[in-house]
């Protein structure tokens, strides 16, 4: 290409130094040229729709793969809605490559709408015969708080749209994209920068594969809720293996959607009646013997969404018959539909699905556990109705820590976390003595539909005695009714589940329960009626003879729901320390807790910001982000230079905006062109070849030859 650009010129007759710096121009158009791509992350969104992903720093890069000849999109909502979206928009016309960064107004008609601040850079754009090809990038946080959503841990609203049409005569003013409303199509609830890489496994010539399955279970009708409970019996395992995957199996789509959770717990001991229930079909969870049953240990858990879990290179769960023969595995099954574009109801069926082990005898170096750590499923788990913003708090108490930790502590390295139909967000703090620490994990958007395990960048270490809460926050401003804690999704949960190592079996279950003294009091309550069935209120004596239950629903919830939240979260709980055998840590059984008294915590780094910043290094960042869809080594030059843009900030020019959204970019060859070669990625700082430097080198040494000889 730059060869015929520079034939073009030299046939023009033009000066040789205007040659040169046209050729030159040309060459660092193309930069960066991607001559490979390896992707941390690939998803189908739909059929038609493949997105790929990697994270290098600050940057995050993206390649949209759509089956169109029209124009594709990729956004961030907060809500799962177009409206309030950041996104970009692109097209293929002719060999021309458009993209533009673009938002759809909050109250607007849902156009996407040209930014001002063009924040994303173009890497690569192409057709083929059946495909629209984007490659591109971003920051993280474009601090454009304007219009572009940042990239964070919380759980992002992926939306897409694509069309097959292409925007024609001036693309860049508002009405340009044909039917952006049939191009939308819906929203993905996904972890971006913590999601687990379902790689293909290492060739292994000792890995095995075992599937656990339901057996025609009866599906609920409407919208009901069950929860299955199915034992199995391995006998063939006869010695230690390490569980380095699983995944989750169907027997049909229809039947997927019926399923919530599936939790894989180990049994500890064998007795007869674990013999009898694994030869059984399995029976409603709330009909087992919990006496009996000693499975308190959680060896695998997928929820809905989620595509299964894979163990980091060096971690793996022990799998041993001489140890654990019965695993018990739980499977919720709910048909309450996903707010965004859940399948439609199926008919009655039954159900096979389950769960596929990836197994090996090659051990890793370390035994993975799983501490449950939350506030235990009760009804004294008490969420007012008619609020924005309600906190509950599960702790695992230092005590039970101190007890059960080993001296140098346990690694944390992935959590689930979880809630039901209205939590909002979720925290699993750390406290350490009278110091808080960062939070272990943070999401400010949850999606109670997809809550898989997600990754930590490092693992967490938590020594002895240290405190860890689960914090959630609800939003219980559409409901008229009380919600209480619970197993279905009506009903609510403040769970985390954190992957560790090394593996203890002292504590499996850390949860914690507002005392009774603390729900009563709560409710205005001073004292109840001893013995009395249904309860009953004994004083204030304005509430005497009313029972607990009437007291919960025509409390007034409104005006009393400061104080309600309160003692709540200063009254005193109950630690519920449990072991792997399903019984309470010996000295633990009649601790009271309290909420810590933080006397130090971490400080929040401020995240960049354009309106009104005095820093320099936003201001400069704001910059060299103005109207750019070049390589990150141009725009770096050119803010280095002090590029002098600073009075184009408020003026939203469509040249500007037009020259920027239409780059050509150099076309890859087929057999990298559909993403779905696995090559490494190679991000060059200027793309051309290393001959096309040299080939400039050789011109400009035989210029300067020319000139000398004339001399």
């Amino acid at each position: 290409m730059l060869r015929e650009v520079m034939v073009r010129l030299c046939r023009r007759r033009m000066p040789l130094p205007t040659v040169l710096t046209v050729a030159l121009a040309a060459l660092v158009s193309v930069s960066p040229c991607v001559t490979g791509a390896h992707w941390d992350h690939a998803i189908f969104l739909d059929d038609d729709y493949r997105l790929l992903w990697s994270i290098t720093g600050q940057d995050i890069t993206f390649e949209v793969q759509a089956r169109t000849h029209g124009y594709i999109g990729l956004g961030f909502s907060k809500d799962g809605t177009i409206y309030g979206a950041d996104m970009v928009i692109g097209w293929v016309d002719q060999g021309q490559v458009h993209f533009q960064d673009r938002h759809v107004k909050k109250h607007g008609d849902g156009e996407p709408l040209v930014d001002s601040s063009q924040d994303y850079v173009l890497l690569l754009g192409y057709e083929n015969q059946t495909h629209t090809v984007l490659r591109f990038k971003r920051k993280l946080d474009t601090c454009d708080v304007a219009y572009d959503v940042p990239i964070t841990n919380d759980t992002m609203r992926v939306i897409y749209m694509y069309h097959n049409k292409e925007p024609h005569g001036a693309f860049y003013t508002p009405g340009s994209l044909p039917d952006p409303a049939e191009a939308f199509k819906q929203a993905r609830s996904l972890f971006l920068t913590q999601r687990i890489n379902q790689a293909p496994l290492k060739p292994d010539p000792r890995l095995r594969t075992m599937e656990l399955l339901n057996q025609d279970v009866n599906l609920p009708q409407g919208d009901g809720t069950l929860h299955w409970c199915k034992m199995f019996k391995l006998n063939d395992i006869n010695r230690k293996h390490h569980l380095i995957r699983y995944e989750p199996v169907f027997d049909s789509g229809t039947s997927a959607s019926y399923v919530y959770h599936m939790i894989l717990h180990e049994c500890q001991g064998s007795s007869p009646e674990l013999e009898i229930m694994s030869r059984e079909n399995g029976c409603p969870c709330y009909r087992a013997d919990k006496s009996i049953l000693t499975c308190n240990s959680i060896v695998a858990a997928w929820t809905r969404g989620s595509e299964g879990f894979s163990f980091p290179s060096q971690v793996g769960y022990p799998l041993e018959s001489n140890q654990a023969r019965f695993y018990l595995m739980e499977t919720h099954y709910s048909l309450t539909a996903n707010e965004y574009s859940w399948p439609p109801k199926p008919k009655a069926m039954v159900d096979n699905s389950g769960l596929r082990l990836f197994y090996t005898s090659t051990l890793r170096s370390q035994d993975a556990g799983v501490l449950s750590v939350g506030m235990d499923p009760n009804w004294r788990h008490i969420i007012p109705p008619g609020q924005e913003h309600v906190v509950s708090e599960g702790h695992c108490v230092g005590e039970c820590t101190q007890r059960a930790f080993p001296r140098d502590g346990v690694n944390i390295f992935a959590v689930m976390m979880r809630t039901h139909q209205i939590g909002r967000q979720i925290k699993l703090r750390q406290i350490r003595h009278r110091e808080e620490l960062l939070p272990i994990a943070h999401d400010r958007n949850t999606d109670w539909n997809y809550q898989e395990y997600r990754r930590l960048s490092a693992p967490v270490r938590v020594l002895p005695g240290d405190r860890l809460i689960a914090e959630c926050i609800y939003d219980s401003s559409a409901r008229a009714a009380i919600t209480l804690g619970g197993l279905t999704t009506r009903e609510e949960t403040c769970l985390v589940l954190a992957l560790y190592y090394p593996r203890q079996k002292e504590l499996t279950t850390c949860h914690s329960l507002p005392s009774l003294p603390t729900v009563i009091n709560s409710l205005g309550i001073n004292e109840l009626v001893p013995g009395s069935n249904p309860v009953r209120i004994a004083s204030p004596p304005e509430l005497s003879g009313m029972t607990l239950e009437t007291r919960l629903i025509s409390y007034d919830w409104r005006n009393n729901f400061r104080s309600f939240q309160y003692v709540t979260r200063r009254g005193s709980f109950k630690p519920l320390c449990w072991s792997a055998k399903n019984q309470p840590m010996p000295g633990t059984e009649n601790l009271e807790g309290f909420a810590p008294n933080i006397t130090k915590s971490y400080k929040l780094i401020r995240s960049c910001s354009f309106v009104g910043s005095t820093n320099v290094a936003n201001v400069l960042f704001q910059n060299r982000n103005r109207y750019v869809t070049e390589s990150e080594t141009s725009v770096d030059r050119a803010a280095a230079a002090g590029s002098d843009d600073d009075d184009d900030d408020d003026i939203d020019s469509n040249n500007v905006i037009e020259g920027a959204a239409r780059s050509k970019v150099s076309r890859s060859s087929v057999t990298e062109s559909m993403g779905l070669s696995g090559g490494p990625a190679t991000f060059r700082p200027l793309g051309a070849a290393p001959n096309m430097f040299a080939f400039l080198l050789f011109i400009i040494f035989l210029y300067s030859f020319r000139i000398a000889h004339r001399v």
